[in-house]
C-alpha cells in the first residue's frame, strides 16, 4: 500500500507539472500584447517569430545593420513573410539619455522620427534617414562620425521629412519637440532591457553590437540564429 501511494504521489506531482507547464504556454502573451508600437513593426501581427531590434539614429553600428536591410529591403521582407516574423523596431534617443558623449543628434533624430509616426509615416522616414545618416556620415567616417554630427542642428532631419513629403506640421512638431516623452520614456524602457546598441532580441537569441563592414549576409545570419533558436 505504501508503495502504491508513493507511485500515486509521483505521478500526481508529475501532472501538476505538465499541467502547469501547459498553462503557461497557453498563458503566453500574444505578439500585440508584447508590441510597444504596431506603427513601428513590419510582418504579420501573429507571426510565430517575434524579432526586435533597439537602435538609436546615430548609433553607427545600428546604421550598419540597418542600411544593409535598407539596401535590400525588396528581398528582406519577401524573408520576413516567407519566415513568418513579425519585426519590431524599438528607437530612442538611448545614446542621448544614457551614452558617453550625449549627443544631441540622438535626442533630435527620435523626435522626428516620431514625428512622421504621428503622420503614419514612420517606415518612410525611417528608412530614408537610415540611408541619409550612412551615406552622409557613417560610410566614409565610421564611428568617428558621431563627433563630426554633433554641429548638426534639427533642419538636417527636417530636410528628410521634406524629402518624404511630410506636411508642415511634421516641421513644427520636430521644431518644438512635441514627442519628446515617448522619446524619452521609450529610452527609459530601453535601459532597463539591453547590453549594448544595437541589441537584438529574435525569438530566444539575444545579441548586441554589428562590425561596420559587415553587409546583409550577416544580417540574414543575425535572423536564422533568432529562427533556430525557436
Amino acid at each position: 500500500m505504501k508503495n502504491f501511494l508513493r507511485i500515486f504521489g509521483v505521478i500526481a506531482v508529475i501532472a501538476i507539472i505538465v499541467a502547469a507547464i501547459i498553462a503557461s504556454m497557453n498563458n503566453k502573451p500574444s505578439n500585440s500584447e508584447m508590441v510597444w508600437d504596431q506603427e513601428m513593426t513590419i510582418g504579420n501581427p501573429e507571426a510565430k517569430n517575434y524579432f526586435i531590434i533597439y537602435s538609436d539614429l546615430v548609433c553607427p553600428y545600428c546604421i550598419a545593420f540597418e542600411n544593409a536591410i535598407v539596401e535590400h529591403e525588396d528581398d528582406f521582407r519577401q524573408y520576413i513573410k516567407d519566415n513568418d516574423i513579425l519585426l519590431e523596431v524599438r528607437l530612442s534617443d538611448f545614446l542621448y539619455e544614457y551614452g558617453e558623449t550625449n549627443p544631441i543628434n540622438s535626442r533630435h533624430s527620435a523626435v522626428a522620427t516620431y514625428c512622421a509616426k504621428k503622420e503614419g509615416k514612420f517606415w518612410d522616414y525611417y528608412n530614408k534617414a537610415v540611408t541619409s545618416v550612412w551615406n552622409d556620415y557613417f560610410k566614409a567616417s565610421g564611428k568617428s562620425a558621431v563627433a563630426k554630427m554633433s554641429s548638426l542642428g534639427k533642419e538636417y532631419w527636417i530636410n528628410i521629412g521634406k524629402s518624404v513629403g511630410l506636411s508642415d506640421n511634421f516641421k513644427t512638431c520636430v521644431e518644438n519637440d512635441e514627442t519628446i516623452e515617448e522619446v524619452k520614456a521609450n529610452a527609459t524602457k530601453t535601459a532597463k532591457l539591453v547590453h549594448g546598441m544595437p541589441y537584438f532580441k529574435f525569438n530566444s537569441f539575444t545579441s548586441s553590437g554589428f562590425d561596420l563592414s559587415w553587409g546583409y549576409d550577416y544580417v540574414l545570419q543575425y535572423f536564422q540564429a533568432g529562427l533556430d533558436s525557436k
